[in-house]
């Protein structure tokens, strides 16, 4: 899974706001382009290497060698990933409103590099592992102690700060190689974000395949170490270019306005609402018409006598314009939906914590070739691959046909879709783990590892579906003025969806009393929490339904389909039908 910037070159290059590396306006013909972009790629390469081959194999050193239980080893990484996430927001402020994209990746992307090199010295050096031990003949295990794990952490919330900077900016650094007020490079804008997605999942199959083999048949140091060069190759690669790239300048973060709007109505709280809203501050300048719905936030566009009296009663800390409010009011209506999407993400996590654990109880082997653990996340990212294929080939044509709307099916029923694949998923993985475990109980063998295969498949569709549909939801709802908006409510659903699994986790825990979640699943029963997180995915599907059908989607102009299929490449590929509505578009310019 991955996570893009959307903030797309078109207010770029139209607006004069692109200079070269000295601050000159740029030169197309020595700047941007392909090569540029294609350096500003190998970033987004090293940082998938590095953070999916860390996280989709990390359970299996947490619990083998460093003796950890399942349930606190699945939270560690659960916690890094969420942690990572959230992260993206602070990257994404630091560029909109002070270093701009080059410099928040160039900085990012070298904090990330050394939280990979920690990483490798906790996981080479002898004296932060306890002593080797296996619990399954019986032997008694010594915990890792909280010194063995302080180098550990360390690393791994380094490396979270400097993926989070890297995640929130790169592909929005890319875009702005490409003048989309030009037709030739708007088109070349759509390729990128095609070449874009082929490099996260060429470093995610590169991770789960070379690098966790590495890892569990040469060495930690190994794997962590190639992955550690990878990322110090990325830095130098990315900071080679510097003469070669475009660079925007940083024009303020919009979560500074939602700050300044709530802050405002607060202290405002006790004033009047006017006669007639046309007294509110710009009213009648308003990009967005005014709606009655949230009026409380209204107070903060009231411009009151003691302000008035000020000669800067119009700064924006004193009085909110019209259009600032409503634009705050229309990220609030985006909550319940976005409250909805959290869980596919909770389930999601299960993928690289519970299901790997699965897999070391399970054979393995395909001849004498002993497949690592981790290694069988392949599966989750070729069915997300194939599932975006056929979506965009097969079922958006459909659809198209069967329903005579151009986009095919809305982004709320992708999302939908994805919910329910998810549920589908965790009762699958619920049945495979009783079957497991029965047959290892009772029957004294172990099944085939390739039984995990149909839960990788369920929710690698489900993925293909939720993702797309929840950040092309953000990305088109989101105001006009606040686009950027919407990467970062996308990261914090999957923020929120990892915490929220350490919460279950921890409440299980306590609740079952240990006895849900154990290290030797043999003697658990992990099927329980998959049916409890199907029982819990079937009322959030409900909750959604509810939502969605209250839900008014916002009325798309020409030029807001322009901005949304442009946003939404900075998802991993733009929807057929986006695709051609963009196409129709630069036609009609060409023309």
């Amino acid at each position: 899974m991955v996570l893009v910037d959307n903030h797309a070159g078109k207010d770029g290059a139209e607006d004069g706001n692109l200079v070269d590396f000295r601050g000159n306006p740029v030169d197309k013909s020595r700047t941007g382009g392909w090569l540029a972009a294609g350096l500003i790629l190998g970033t987004e390469l090293s940082e998938r290497v590095c953070v999916m081959g860390i996280s989709m194999n990390l359970v299996t050193y947490l619990v083998g060698d460093l003796h950890l239980p399942s349930s606190k080893s699945a939270n560690i990484v659960t916690n890094f990933m969420g942690t990572l996430n959230l992260l993206g927001l602070l990257g994404g402020f630091l560029a909109d409103a002070k270093l701009g994209r080059y410099l928040t990746v160039a900085i990012f992307a070298s904090i990330a590099a050394v939280g990979v090199a920690l990483l490798t010295l906790a996981t080479s050096i002898p004296s932060m592992k306890p002593p080797e031990c296996n619990p399954r003949k019986g032997g008694h295990c010594i915990e890792a102690s909280g010194q063995q794990l302080a180098l550990l952490y360390t690393a791994l919330y380094i490396l979270a700060l400097g993926g989070g900077g890297i995640k929130s900016n790169v592909s929005g650094f890319g875009s702005d190689q490409f003048d989309s007020s030009d037709p030739k490079e708007n088109k070349s804008m759509i390729y990128f974000f095609n070449r874009f997605y082929f490099c996260i999942s060429l470093g995610s199959l590169f991770a789960v395949t070379v690098l966790v083999y590495l890892q569990d048949n040469v060495g930690r140091a190994w794997g962590y170490g190639i992955s550690a060069g990878t990322m110090v190759l990325g830095v130098a690669v990315l900071i080679g270019g510097t003469t070669l790239y475009r660079f925007k300048k940083p024009q303020g973060s919009p979560l500074t306005i939602i700050w300044r709007v709530l802050l405002l109505a607060w202290r405002k709280r006790k004033l009047t609402y006017p006669s007639d809203p046309g007294f509110l501050n710009e009213y009648h300048n308003a990009k967005v018409p005014h709606t009655h719905m949230l009026r409380c936030l209204d107070k903060a566009a009231i411009l009151d006598d003691s302000a008035a009296a000020n000669e800067d009663s119009k700064s924006p800390w004193i009085v909110s314009t019209v259009t600032e409010v409503e634009e705050v009011k229309m990220v609030l209506k985006l909550i319940p939906i976005w409250s909805t999407c959290i869980l596919f993400w909770t389930v999601y996590s299960q993928m690289n914590t519970f299901t790997i654990e699965q897999a070391t109880f399970m054979i393995r082997k395909v001849g004498n070739f002993a497949v690592p653990a981790g290694s069988l996340s392949v599966f989750l990212f070729i069915s997300i691959l194939l599932f975006t294929s056929i979506n965009e080939r097969v079922i958006v044509r459909i659809a198209r046909k069967i329903t005579h709307n151009t986009q095919g099916i809305t982004s709320l029923q992708r999302v939908g879709i994805g919910l329910l694949l998810s549920i589908v998923g965790m009762v699958a993985s619920a049945l495979v783990e009783k079957r497991r475990r029965e047959h290892a109980i009772h029957h004294k063998f172990n099944i085939s590892a390739f039984w995990l295969v149909p839960q990788f498949f369920i929710v690698g569709a489900g993925e293909a579906f939720a993702y797309v549909g929840q950040l092309e939801f953000f990305i088109r709802e989101a105001p006009e003025g606040m686009k950027s908006m919407s990467t970062g409510l996308f990261l914090s659903t999957l923020s929120m969806g990892y915490f929220v699994s350490s919460l279950l986790v921890s409440i299980v825990q306590k609740a079952t009393k240990g006895r849900w979640l154990k290290s030797n699943l043999n003697k658990g029963k992990l099927d329980l929490f998959y049916w409890l997180l199907a029982v819990l995915g079937v009322i959030n599907f409900l909750i959604f339904i509810a939502f969605s059908m209250k839900h008014q989607y916002k009325v798309q102009n020409l030029s807001s389909i322009d901005d949304s299929a442009e946003e939404l490449g900075n998802w991993k590929d733009l929807t057929l039908d986006n695709k051609e509505k963009k196409l129709e578009a630069d036609e009609k310019v060409e023309a």
